[in-house]
């Protein structure tokens, strides 16, 4: 735990270095200990800069909202309104660069006009093993992403957040939904709200890590492997197809290679 903590100190050296912080905040675990590092690394010269494009669940945004009332952080949140993703929404195969772009301009934006000298996200040492086309665009626009610069891994990012007790320390990964699509598949409001809802049904049931990735009419349902057998048992088998058929799909299967990040980006890999 020595070297873990050594590392924690080092992410705390850096972010006292930038002066002050506007802090890319999500929610999710990354950028919830990272704010946290920052609150206690910059006081007050640390803020929440939220983002709430349509890509972005609501249930997202209100547990968001929720961890900075709790620990007192200043949090602005940029509307939908704030943003123009046609061309995002068009799904290309830099989608996630150009959308990165947009967002990361907006927020860099906003935080200079606030008077805080950089905006730094939540990307971690594990993002580098994975297709990461938006990383390109947090470069280009001069974006820090401190936990990777300190070399800290997802793993080691939940257990100093459990030490913290944080909220978040146990909490599923979570990607924007614009990663549910494949590439051409243009995104619509309508559709994002699908796989919202159809996500949102599966949490209710119980499960814990999930992906309803949507293939036209065909919903392309991810669980953890040891989850696979509890989907599959008819009445919740007839439950799910119920209710992604309600939802707006067509057809409902269940992927038995099971859950993985970066699953739509298997194709551009090849």
């Amino acid at each position: 735990m020595d070297a873990l903590h050594k590392k924690y100190e080092s992410l705390k050296t850096l972010l006292r270095g930038y002066g002050s912080a506007a802090v890319a905040f999500s929610g999710g675990v990354d950028s919830s200990f990272l704010l946290k590092a920052a609150a206690e690394a910059l006081g007050d010269r640390a803020i929440a800069l939220t983002a709430a494009p349509p890509f972005v669940p609501r249930r997202e945004l209100k547990e968001a909202e929720t961890f900075c009332r709790e620990n007192r952080i200043r949090q602005i949140v940029l509307p939908a309104e704030a943003f123009s993703l046609e061309e995002a929404r068009k799904n290309p195969p830099d989608r996630c660069y150009r959308c990165k772009t947009e967002l990361f301009s907006r927020m860099r934006e906003r935080a200079e006009a606030e008077g805080f000298s950089v905006v730094v996200e939540g990307s971690n040492a594990d993002d580098l093993l994975d297709y990461r086309p938006g990383m390109q665009a947090l470069k280009e626009l001069g974006i820090r992403s401190p936990l990777l610069e300190a070399g800290l891994s997802k793993a080691e990012i939940r257990e100093l957040s459990r030490e913290m007790c944080l909220p978040t320390w146990d909490k599923p990964s979570f990607a924007c939904l614009a990663s549910r699509f494949p590439v051409g598949e243009e995104i619509s409001d309508e559709k994002l709200q699908t796989v919202e809802r159809s996500e949102q049904f599966l949490r209710d049931c119980g499960f814990r890590q999930f992906r309803v990735r949507l293939h036209g009419s065909l919903a392309r349902i991810e669980l953890l492997p040891e989850e696979l057998e509890k989907a599959a048992k008819p009445k919740m088998r007839k439950r799910i197809t119920d209710a992604l058929e309600e939802y707006g799909f067509r057809y409902v299967t269940l992927d038995l290679t099971g859950y993985r990040t970066g699953s739509m980006n298997e194709v551009q890999r090849k």
